[in-house]
């Protein structure tokens, strides 16, 4: 019996995916990997979670007692190399940014992007 985990990935609920599957391709470089009607997985190059986008209300959600909305206390924490680098170049090009780099106690250093359904999109870098 094989009971390993050959892949996993977050499903988030937008009302629009195609806005936030466009902000991640289109800032971060993820990669279309399949869609249909209200639907659109994503993967990144350099590996990781799918990111998958689903409708808000699709019918075939299930359980659909939790079908509403992903935004509600949940952050897309993708780690990257040089946090202050990208932020400059995200917010030259106009990202709704939510807060600016700062760095934690800890070492973690990060800065949070809202995308255009509203999802808080964070980078982190360890200092």
């Amino acid at each position: 019996m094989d009971n390993g985990i050959l892949a996993f990935g977050v499903s988030l609920n937008v009302p629009d995916p195609a806005a936030s599957a466009a902000f991640l391709i289109q800032n971060f470089g993820f990669l279309s990997e399949m869609q249909d009607d209200g639907f659109i997985s994503l993967k990144h190059p350099d590996g990781g979670p799918n990111v998958v986008f689903l409708r808000t209300g699709l019918p075939t959600f299930k359980p659909a007692e939790i079908a509403g909305s992903a935004r509600d206390g949940l952050l897309l924490v993708l780690v990257v190399g040089d946090l202050d680098a990208r932020h400059e170049r995200l917010a030259a090009e106009g990202t709704d940014v939510v807060t600016p780099p700062e760095t934690e106690p800890w070492g973690e250093r990060y800065a949070q992007y809202r995308d255009p359904n509203g999802l808080i999109i964070q980078l982190v870098q360890w200092v």
